[in-house]
């Protein structure tokens, strides 16, 4: 097997994040340290493995790009039927000892699936029947996941969707369509659609002294542990705000406060700055590639990337409200870590045959 030109600022930065998390966890939760560790042990492999397959040949053909979509699909429906209710959500399929979330493999096949079609209609961009079918093909899936209870990861597939719109340089005057849309839908989704819990998150967001002990109890526990780490951090196993279980969902949606109060804002900057290495390195792979599905694959993985980044660190300091989207590569849960880590594979085996 011959040696590819593999970006090892990319393979690096991401093998740092999940170093991060597992160190996190490591103080955490012993039995969750040894689950995630399978899990990177296994994505770890994805990232090494991808380089090597033909994905040029496979990708080629349309039935692959539609069977994978089609497979998540399907999954998100037999997940509506037959989850059972975690944290108020019905998103996970449990076999055994392992819960799988399909509705982060959906992230990875829209993500496919739209940069085969940007690839060939971004020219057409300007065409309302190319907006309708690129929103189709988006809005299945949304809607599926919202039937869960998920927000967060309804909101990530709308990122990736109108993402896909401003990089194919859609007409200004059609987002200003798109934003009257969306005043409109959002209103009536907090009116119909939303639960209680939900609207409280949001008010709680805008006033933070407002259910200091119920629905705002996450978010201020959140930011004293930032708080409380200081410069450099209380050091591995000795926050208190982890260590005494104060601050909730340490191990997901607030492992960077968790990791914040351990390691301190130089952890929080070293940290946040392996996320800008990883996403530069996939737009300057993706400026390199040869054709525009490679393009549209890197683009549309930094959007997913960023609007993980932006939400979950959003929510940890109190500017975005909390709805359950964990840290990529950092956060506890397997079905994110390997949909994140084939991505970065299938970059990596871009830039094998990227001309930098």
């Amino acid at each position: 097997m011959r040696l590819l030109k593999i970006d090892s600022w990319l393979l690096g930065a991401a093998l740092f994040l999940m170093a991060a998390g597992l160190i996190t966890l490591s103080s955490i939760d012993h039995t969750l340290l040894v689950r995630q560790a399978i899990w990177v042990v296994l994505a770890v492999a994805v990232m090494l493995i991808l380089p090597y397959v033909n994905l040029k040949a496979i990708f080629s053909y349309r039935w692959v790009i539609l069977t994978i979509y089609l497979g998540s699909l399907s999954l998100l429906l037999l997940t509506d039927v037959v989850a059972k209710s975690i944290r108020g959500h019905h998103s996970w399929i449990t076999l055994g000892p392992i819960l799988l979330q399909p509705s982060e493999f959906m992230k990875a096949a829209l993500i496919i699936l739209l940069s085969t079609f940007f690839a060939v209609r971004h020219v057409s961009i300007a065409r309302w029947r190319t907006i309708a079918i690129s929103f189709l093909y988006f809005v299945i899936p949304f809607i599926l996941v919202l039937l869960q209870g998920d927000t967060g990861t309804a909101l990530v597939l709308f990122a990736i969707w109108f993402g896909y719109l401003l990089i194919s340089e859609i007409p200004w005057r059609y987002l200003l369509i798109f934003f009257l849309a969306f005043v409109i839908v959002g209103a009536a989704v907090w009116n119909f659609g939303l639960a209680n819990y939900q609207k409280e998150r949001i008010i709680g967001l805008f006033n933070p002294t407002y259910e200091q002990l119920g629905i705002n109890y996450n978010v201020i526990q959140a930011k004293i542990a930032i708080g409380s780490g200081g410069l450099l951090g209380e050091g591995l196993s000795q926050a208190t705000q982890v260590q005494l279980g104060f601050l909730p969902a340490a191990s997901t949606d607030f492992i960077f406060s968790a990791f914040t109060e351990e390691w301190g804002v130089i952890g929080a900057i070293v940290l946040l700055g392996a996320y800008m290495i990883l996403i530069y390195r996939m737009i300057k792979v993706g400026l390199a590639a040869e054709n525009n599905f490679s393009r549209f694959i890197c683009l549309g993985t930094v959007i997913f990337i960023l609007a993980h980044l932006l939400i979950n660190v959003g929510s940890n300091m109190g500017f975005l409200p909390v709805i359950g989207i964990g840290l990529p590569l950092v956060s506890y849960g397997g079905s994110n870590l390997l949909t994140v880590s084939a991505l970065v594979g299938i970059i990596q085996n871009i830039a094998s045959h990227a001309a930098f």
